[in-house]
């Protein structure tokens, strides 16, 4: 998977993602597809790249702008639900049963 991030990366005259950049921007859209909506994760990323893209174009180092922009994201996120990756109730009271 990486090789072919990798490869687009390259084809699109783009710096490829190092591997803290691609852990850091896969969590960032897990959150965005279970506290906002997943069909908006897409459009999140996009908008953070196009955040990056005129940070650096300004002078911002490309690390300061991800850091930047990915906090912009996050604050930005709803709480989460209180019981977020929790099992759902009953879930081990019925396991084994059927």
């Amino acid at each position: 998977m990486t090789d072919w991030i990798d490869r687009l990366a390259e084809g699109m005259g783009v710096q490829t993602v190092s591997a803290a950049e691609r852990e850091r921007l896969l969590r960032a859209s897990r959150e965005v597809a279970h506290r906002v909506e997943r069909k908006l994760t897409p459009l999140a990323t996009f908008l953070l790249g196009l955040a990056v893209a005129t940070r650096t174009a300004q002078g911002a180092s490309r690390e300061t702008a991800f850091d930047d922009a990915l906090d912009s994201l996050l604050r930005r996120l709803p709480e989460a639900p209180p019981n977020a990756g929790a099992p759902e109730a009953g879930a081990s009271e019925n396991a084994g049963q059927g």
